[in-house]
C-alpha cells in the first residue's frame, strides 16, 4: 500500500513536470509511476519543446518546430527552410 502512494505521488509529479515542458502528461504519469525516482529524473531533465527553433507553414500561417515535414494545422508538407525563414525558440511563459 505504501508503495502505491509513493509511485502515484511520482506519478502526479513526473506527469505535472512532463507537461510543463511541453510533452504528455499522460505517457510521464505512466513513466514516473513504472519507474518513480528514474521516472520523475527523466521527466526533470527532458528538454523543453519551446527550445527549439521554428518556422512558419506557408500555407496557414501556423507555428511549425523546424524539423517537422507536415503542418500540424493544414497537414501540407513542408520543405527543409531557408535560412531567413528559421524563427528563434519563443521563450516559456
Amino acid at each position: 500500500m505504501v508503495y502505491i502512494v509513493i509511485a502515484m505521488s511520482f506519478a502526479l509529479a513526473g506527469g505535472i513536470v512532463g507537461r510543463i515542458k511541453g510533452s504528455s502528461f499522460f505517457i510521464w504519469f505512466l513513466i514516473s509511476g513504472a519507474f518513480p525516482i528514474v521516472g520523475l529524473a527523466a521527466a526533470v531533465l527532458y528538454r523543453y519543446d519551446t527550445d527549439e527553433p521554428q518556422r512558419r507553414c506557408p500555407t496557414c500561417g501556423h507555428l511549425c518546430m523546424i524539423h517537422d515535414a507536415l503542418c500540424t494545422r493544414c497537414g501540407s508538407e513542408l520543405d527543409f527552410p531557408e535560412e531567413s525563414e528559421i524563427l528563434p525558440p519563443v521563450a516559456p511563459a
